[in-house]
């Protein structure tokens, strides 16, 4: 099943390679949920799915709660009035200065489908600003959002950034972790889809936090650019697989080439380490 969002770096061309490496478990842990494109196509008793994007999560959330009528709620924008310039920004506007939770869910939904390549994009006051995006008839997602909906019922959905989420783990999780890649080359620019962005010290401490994890009984598969920056974050990593994939969010249409990616497996030892605790030592024996 395809995610009802678009999604710059989403993994939908990549979920048969993924699932090739990733382990089975209880709860599939994922730090950085984005569109949703793998929890949405393995089978997991429960799912923790979790970003730092508060209006990505909160659609998920009012998705959860609201079921059909959400959708038909979201439905109701997918107008032919809607696909055009002047609305466009008027609902941009109204979803950068609404505080309803289900208004804005819904319209954050409208602007993934009708703005400018499918981009998430915010200034640095934090408002959206994704320009119009000049679709003939933008296809509205019933089917995939009903799909999500109905899995959404084993889904646990939290705002919370990577090592909050990793550090929350415990043996019988399993992560996947699909961060803002690094560039491609030394002139590139990061990817991101949010305001703070995703640095090269986070980069490093998303390794570290797989090393942690696995160290603990968690195994933790990361992807990004296969380029010898992640190879030398990632050294660490069990094992290591290498494929290319076609990129279907670009500005450019006819320069869409692919581009090479790797996964990082970090797997649990045999006997997993336990976290350190302080123990309580006995109370000396009372003497008769």
């Amino acid at each position: 099943m395809k995610p009802f969002l678009k999604w710059a770096g989403g993994k939908a061309r990549s979920v048969e390679r993924i699932k090739a490496v990733l382990p089975s478990g209880h709860r599939l842990v994922e730090p950085f949920v984005g569109s949703g494109a793998l929890f949405l196509n393995v089978e997991f008793p429960t799912y923790l799915l979790a970003d730092v994007n508060h209006d990505l999560i909160n659609c998920y959330q009012q998705l959860q709660r609201g079921g059909l009528a959400f959708i038909d709620l979201c439905a109701s924008y997918f107008t032919p009035a809607n696909n055009a310039p002047d609305a466009y920004y008027a609902l941009r506007a109204r979803f950068n200065a609404t505080v309803d939770a289900v208004e804005k869910a819904a319209l954050f939904i409208y602007l993934n489908r009708h703005g400018y390549n499918g981009l998430c994009r915010y200034n640095g006051s934090g408002g959206f600003n994704v320009p119009f995006g000049r679709y003939t008839r933008p296809y509205f997602p019933r089917d995939e959002m009903v799909y999500c909906w109905q899995k959404a019922a084993r889904c646990e959905f939290v705002v919370a950034d990577f090592v909050t989420t990793l550090q929350a783990t415990a043996p019988g999780d399993v992560v996947y972790c699909d961060p803002p890649y690094v560039p491609l080359s030394a002139t590139a620019h990061f990817t991101s889809y949010h305001a703070d962005g995703f640095p090269l010290a986070s980069q490093r401490r998303l390794a570290q936090e797989a090393e942690a994890a696995a160290r603990r009984g968690v195994p933790v598969v990361i992807s990004n650019h296969d380029v010898p920056l992640t190879r030398e974050i990632y050294a660490a990593a069990d094992a290591h697989v290498f494929f290319a994939v076609q990129r279907n969010i670009s500005c450019d249409r006819l320069h869409r080439t692919a581009v090479a990616e790797l996964l990082a497996v970090f797997t649990a030892p045999t006997a997993p380490t336990p976290p350190a605790r302080l123990r309580r030592q006995p109370a000396p024996a009372t003497p008769n």
